[in-house]
């Protein structure tokens, strides 16, 4: 199963309280060895840091069990649709915006708007690609409500083909056919592309994708803690869980991961992972991640190739807090972030 992309995970799982007997048993002193072949086995007591704020600090002391709760994809689906409708909803209490479906090139979307669109905006549109791990939707209400309202602007927010049946390169031909659709009716310059997980992955591909194509690139990224290589491990995929430093996680191993995705695919096909493209010329490029998120490592490491191509790319990394922690937007910290994302575009579309 995917493990990224999947923040109702978070909200799903079963938080149990430690037992006294399993706090007196739990390493209370730091401890590392490092085998032969270099791999390390640690221990390390991580206190909850004070650098954030209280209630990002109770977030984090929320005791979660590790131990696995294998889903299948029907329930995964169910559990993450019901989630995002009300994150959704809990999204909308605090930044209000009109919400419809609507469908370009065959492909559904959801159009969310602000209250009201000052005429300046009216020649914008941002594109969400959703979060999920490529197989369910974490993110086409949470990722694009708190954006449309700050941007005063419209969202589309593109509900692509999911795998496993419907592996790469779906998604992205579905957001594809939905830049070009739009293209009729906006500048490319006024146009932003983003996501998050699955979502900022898929950002990255598309715009490979646009390129390739001799397509004009939009006028911003937005690239929310992702990854462009699928050919390896990075370093915080062993360290993190989708809750951080809490919850079930397995020890990478030899098996390449999220197949059910990639199919079969050339792990190293420059669409797929965007490390292995040509990123020169892309548009400016906003990066976000966090200390605890399991994609640290692959936002990073594509950051510092857009950044060696030339690319006009900023990295903003939060403290301590998991993977796609802006989807609680009860945190103070999910509001700077979605006031980073909104200020970002508003600096880049049109200019």
């Amino acid at each position: 199963m995917l493990r990224f992309g999947i923040f109702a995970a978070l909200c799903l799982s079963a938080s149990l309280a430690l037992t006294q007997s399993t706090a007196q048993t739990v390493p209370q002193t730091d401890s590392s060895y490092v085998d032969p072949s270099g791999t390390a086995h640690i221990t390390r007591v991580i206190p909850v840091p004070k650098t954030i704020s209280p209630e990002a600090q109770a977030r984090l002391a929320r005791p979660v069990s590790d131990a696995a709760h294998p889903q299948s994809l029907a329930e995964r689906r169910s559990g993450t649709d019901a989630w995002q409708a009300r994150a959704g909803e809990a999204s909308k209490a605090v930044y209000p915006v009109n919400i419809g479906d609507s469908a370009f090139a065959g492909v559904p979307v959801r159009i969310v708007t602000p209250l009201t669109i000052p005429p300046a905006n009216s020649n914008r549109v941002l594109i969400c690609v959703h979060g999920g791990g490529f197989n369910s939707d974490s993110g086409s209400l949470t990722e694009t409500i708190p954006i449309a309202n700050l941007t005063e602007s419209k969202v589309v927010s593109i509900l692509y083909h999911l795998a496993p049946e419907h592996p790469f390169p779906a998604a992205v031909d579905d957001t594809v056919a939905v830049y070009k659709e739009l293209l009729k009716s906006y500048k490319p310059k006024n146009i932003a592309l983003y996501g998050t997980s699955a979502g900022a992955i898929l950002t990255a591909e598309t715009a490979v994708r646009l390129k390739q194509l001799g397509l004009p690139l939009p006028g911003a990224l937005g690239i929310f803690s992702g990854l462009g290589d699928f050919s390896r491990y990075g370093d915080s995929w062993a360290m993190y869980a989708l809750n951080g430093l809490s919850g079930h996680l397995d020890p990478p191993n030899s098996e390449a991961h999220d197949s059910e995705y990639v199919g079969s695919t050339d792990r190293k096909d420059p669409v797929l992972s965007p490390l292995f493209a040509d990123v020169t010329g892309f548009p400016p490029t906003l990066f976000i991640t966090s200390g605890r998120d399991s994609l640290l490592s692959g936002t990073t490491i594509l950051h510092r190739k857009f950044l060696e191509s030339g690319v006009d790319a900023d990295l903003v990394v939060f403290e301590a807090l998991p993977h796609a922690f802006w989807n609680d937007v009860s945190l103070p910290e999910s509001r700077e972030a979605y006031q980073i994302m909104a200020g970002f575009f508003d600096s880049r579309l049109g200019k």
